[in-house]
């Protein structure tokens, strides 16, 4: 995303936030923070930047020194050609945050930005005071069940229904090295509707402006493998979960009742010794867009 661009957003936004880079086990990280009290570092999802979590920034910055991250790939941060596994980008916030002089913080992740924060917490628990997942939780095992094909309680046109799963088809698509670069080109905004008004159960969660800025941060080549390159890392993700131990910080797990919030409440509590499942009602899979009021009430809670 310009430069410029990421400027006016977050001094569009209450708190006085500003967006900032730093130098970072070598690729640069663009991040916006703004607020006061014990730091907070949020990180986002495929195919989103730190903008996802605007409609929450503010009131937390209320209570806590904000920092939303552009994770390796995303938004206004570097797209380098390697380093998507989640291990490695773990290691970027790690390193950011230390450059920010905290030892230790609380982490709020959501999509990608969720597996990024378990496996922080995973490798660096000394660092992780508290750590919230929306909607995902790092890759395992349970990943190799993925079906190519949609199975009977898969919903595939958009029609939510209660107890329906999503059918993950872009699993697969991002896995093809090279090809949805070109595929893409030029029709950012046409994969992006698509998209959101898959996983979205009210559509007009997302609106124009923002679905506008999505597509301007995913219009070029490099952005588009970048992102490809979360998922194409998921194979080394699930070796790499085989080794962490159960999580000892406090853990919040939130679901949307229309995505994953099943799903997650019947895996995630075994990898962990303090862990709370949470269901959001009437929501898709963009919790933070979705119902950011219930979000919002929940973090405020939990990491107070």
């Amino acid at each position: 995303m310009d430069v410029a661009v990421n400027v006016a957003l977050a001094e569009s936004l209450e708190g006085g936030f500003s967006s900032r880079t730093a130098e970072v086990n070598g690729v640069r990280l663009h991040y916006v923070t703004g607020g006061q009290g014990e730091p907070l570092v949020l990180l986002g999802g495929w195919p989103q930047t730190w903008w996802q979590f605007n409609r929450i920034m503010p009131a937390l910055a209320r209570r806590y020194q904000v920092i939303a991250v552009d994770l390796r790939g995303m938004g206004g941060s570097d797209k380098p050609e390697g380093g998507y596994d989640k291990k490695t980008m773990a290691e970027d916030v790690y390193e950011l945050v230390r450059h920010l002089g905290y030892d230790r913080v609380h982490v709020a992740g959501h999509d990608i930005g969720a597996m990024v924060g378990q496996a922080l917490a995973a490798n660096h628990p000394e660092a992780v005071a508290k750590l919230a997942l929306l909607d995902v939780h790092h890759p395992d095992e349970t990943f190799a069940g993925l079906s190519l094909l949609p199975q009977a309680d898969q919903h595939v046109d958009g029609d939510f229904t209660a107890g329906s799963r999503i059918y993950l088809w872009w699993f697969a698509l991002n896995q093809v090295r090279g090809l949805p670069e070109r595929l893409l080109a030029g029709r950012e905004r046409a994969w992006i509707d698509a998209l959101f008004d898959y996983m979205l159960l009210d559509p007009r969660s997302i609106g124009d402006r923002d679905r506008d800025l999505y597509a301007q941060a995913y219009s070029t080549p490099d952005a588009i493998r970048a992102g490809n390159a979360w998922y194409q890392a998921f194979m080394r993700d699930i070796e790499d979960e085989k080794t962490y131990g159960p999580l000892r910080m406090p853990v919040l797990v939130l679901g949307g009742d229309h995505s994953n919030h099943a799903f997650l409440a019947a895996v995630f509590p075994a990898k962990g010794t303090d862990v709370r499942v949470e269901a959001i009602k009437d929501s898709g899979h963009y919790l933070p867009e979705e119902q950011p009021e219930a979000v919002l009430r929940f973090l405020t809670e939990f990491f107070a």
